[in-house]
């Protein structure tokens, strides 16, 4: 059912996603990896700020706190989100957005498909398309258009198993307590082409076992495992393409084991890497015994249940 109340602007929260397990299990025809994958977002987040605008076109303001590079260009995912949807719905009024950015770029975390992501839901709710943009036909082709992460960001739930090439989707409902994060962005991003490029597919049977790894920590995530019960089922295929080639990501996932870290990782393609901790306390000392020069490092959680906060009919941000 569509909300019969127009909104004039509303502003939301774009988190970033770490993958728990991540296993290649082949190549498509078009070139594009078919993946094995557990999605997992976190609070890390950047926002999103859309208004209608009386002039036609779309404009786009970044608030950059990322440290990062970046470009608010007609290349930028959240203006190319925009723009799919005017065109595909025929929106005549103009949107002025404001994105503030906190996600580093380059990093695994997928902070521009959330981003765009978040575009296309704030889009649904202003021009009134749709309550539910993850089942909508029009909005998930647009989503798929724009990069193989973004349906993950249509969805509400944190925890999403993905396989095709990462968008084919079914929510988890995770249960018992989940753990603290450390993340560290080691100061360079990593370029997921060359990253695949790179890979050299798994045989098969090591791509059987590791599916099965996956079906146990689903089951005990679902179930309510602890952090003891499940840490020794995360995997990361890409690692072994991104960790010999990359020194300050593979010196940054040494560190976190070094000083303890109970499970610890690199998230997608890179380059952050994240270790795990069952208390927030624990989490932020390894935070602070890893910070080093030219390193973003973030004590931060995951989410569950709904995700997002977004506010409607709200101010703009601060500059």
């Amino acid at each position: 059912m569509k909300n019969p109340r127009m909104l004039s602007s509303i502003k939301l929260s774009a988190p970033a996603k770490v993958n728990l397990f991540l296993e290649v299990t082949g190549k498509r025809p078009d070139g594009y990896h078919e993946l094995a994958t557990l999605f997992a977002k976190i609070e890390l987040a950047d926002t999103i700020y859309i208004r209608k605008a009386k002039k036609p076109g779309v404009s786009l303001k970044i608030i950059n706190k990322s440290g990062c590079k970046l470009s608010a260009g007609q290349d930028n995912l959240v203006s190319r989100a925009v723009v799919a949807v005017i065109a595909a719905y025929k929106i005549k009024e103009g949107v002025s957005i404001t994105l503030t950015k906190r996600i580093p770029i380059g990093a695994g975390l997928g902070g521009g498909s959330s981003d765009a992501g978040a575009a296309l839901r704030g889009m649904c709710a202003l021009f009134n398309l749709t309550e539910t943009p993850w089942k909508d036909a029009k909005i998930r082709k647009i989503a798929r258009g724009l990069g193989a992460d973004v349906p993950v960001f249509l969805y509400k739930e944190g925890f999403l198993l993905g396989r095709g090439i990462g968008d084919r989707l079914t929510p988890l409902r995770v249960r018992g307590p989940l753990p603290y994060m450390t993340l560290v962005y080691p100061g360079e991003p990593v370029s997921t082409a060359e990253v695949y490029r790179r890979l050299v597919l798994p045989p098969r049977r090591g791509v059987l076992t590791n599916l099965r790894s996956l079906s146990k920590l689903k089951l005990l995530l679902e179930g309510g495992g602890s952090l003891s019960d499940w840490k020794n089922l995360l995997f990361n295929r890409l690692e072994e393409a991104v960790l010999p080639y990359h020194k300050t990501v593979r010196l940054s996932r040494v560190e976190l084991v070094t000083w303890g870290a109970q499970a610890a990782m690199m998230s997608g393609s890179g380059s952050c890497v994240f270790a795990l901790s069952e208390s927030r306390s624990r989490a932020r000392q390894l935070a602070g015994l890893v910070k080093g020069e030219g390193r973003n490092v973030f004590a931060t959680c995951f989410t569950r249940g709904s995700c997002y906060a977004d506010k409607r009919d709200t101010h703009p941000p601060d500059a």
